[in-house]
């Protein structure tokens, strides 16, 4: 959402409805090939009048596609910065209405406590379950887990 946001504030008002359905196109594609794809498609079609858009986008390529070599049951949570916006929202609207009321280590406790709350209320990740294989290193391609050719073999 920043990113899009970020390249849309380089563009003018009447090219960014455009430009935003051009950006889901990449995140919302089913495969990183075809998300690659919609990003060069972006690119050339930006790249000359709005350059400063275009290298806002490049410049993080990686860590935008980055997603699809992790499960698709975890996209959703690896698109988003969601969870941490809304937890420090609750932390956020409780410390503007205390200010200047609180030593730093009462703030400190508080916002713990705060999150401690916050937490009762979050939902378990999807696919959990996957989670030992992608710390085990085990490898995924556009979200399904790869088999390695050996394994095909036997």
């Amino acid at each position: 959402m920043h990113k899009t946001l970020n390249i849309l504030n380089c563009l003018p008002k009447s090219s960014q409805a455009k430009a935003k359905q051009a950006l889901h196109e990449i995140w919302q594609a089913e495969t990183k090939e075809a998300a690659e794809k919609a990003f060069d498609l972006f690119v050339q079609t930006y790249e000359a009048k709005y350059p400063k858009a275009t290298q806002c986008l490049q410049k993080d390529r990686e860590e935008l596609l980055a997603f699809y070599d992790f499960p698709a049951q975890h996209w959703q949570s690896l698109r988003t910065t969601n969870p941490i916006e809304s937890t420090f929202g609750t932390i956020r609207h409780r410390t503007k209405r205390s200010k200047g009321c609180l030593t730093r280590d009462g703030m400190l406790q508080m916002m713990f406590k705060l999150a401690q709350c916050a937490e009762k209320n979050w939902r378990r990740q999807r696919g959990f379950d996957y989670l030992a294989k992608v710390i085990d290193g085990v490898k995924f391609n556009d979200g399904i887990e790869a088999i390695e050719s050996d394994q095909i073999a036997a």
